[in-house]
């Protein structure tokens, strides 16, 4: 058995928690500990996690700093960094543990596929561009989940106190090489696709990613993601 860890960064979460920690809770090849990261939720998102037995611990707000203070505050030799509105599928437990077992992924992370709460086109397209980028740049986002060992967590210095693309900056140093994505999807939330439209979305989406790479401060791309 390996000794994992799940991560959850929160903020105003109460709404979707409860569906995110449902296949958590339910692992039957795993009994991991669970870890929730408050950034500060005004909501019902503390006493949700601890309605379901799952421990809390506040963090600065922002996905990066609440994901630094989780990996060092959790027990395990491997982390599994998961959105608060994001759903693990059904015998995730089973993968996690058959890529741990295996020693060369001491070295590797891995990733799963992404899908959308959405039956529509524009959710199907989205996705697809989704796996054209973690597969061809090895850009995978945070609501693809990380699974990794500690140990090269720790070595690639973890995740950077950033308000926005901590997961970006940390799957760069991980490296496209070295980045695995496992044969079973995950469902994210498409709440803020549906609110701005899917085409907005992805367009403010590659402007951030644009502007991170030219080098403007996380800052004030936060500011433009919104």
């Amino acid at each position: 058995m390996i000794r994992l860890a799940i991560v959850i960064p929160t903020l105003n979460a109460a709404a979707m928690l409860h569906a995110t920690l449902d296949p958590v809770l339910a692992a039957r090849a795993l009994a991991p500990p669970v870890l929730v990261v408050d950034g500060g939720s005004r909501d019902a998102t503390v006493a949700v996690a601890r309605e379901r037995g799952v421990a809390v611990i506040e963090a600065p707000r922002g996905r990066g700093s609440q994901l630094a203070a989780g990996a060092a505050a959790a027990e395990g030799d491997w982390l599994l960094f998961l959105h608060a509105d994001t759903r693990l599928p059904r015998g995730w437990d089973d993968l996690v543990a058959s890529f741990a077992a295996d020693p060369a992924n001491r070295e590797r992370a891995g990733v799963f596929a992404l899908r959308f709460d959405d039956d529509g086109r524009a959710a199907r397209i989205t996705e697809t561009i989704a796996a054209w980028r973690s597969r061809w740049f090895g850009l995978p986002y945070g609501d693809q989940g990380l699974l990794i060992a500690r140990e090269l967590y720790e070595a690639l210095g973890g995740f950077a106190a950033l308000p926005i693309m901590e997961d970006v900056d940390l799957v760069r140093r991980i490296g496209r090489s070295r980045l695995v994505t496992l044969p079973a999807h995950v469902v994210t939330s498409a709440a803020r696709y549906r609110r701005s439209g899917y085409a907005a979305r992805m367009l403010r989406n590659l402007v951030c990613l644009i502007l991170y790479f030219c080098g403007v401060a996380p800052r004030r791309i936060a500011r433009l993601y919104g």
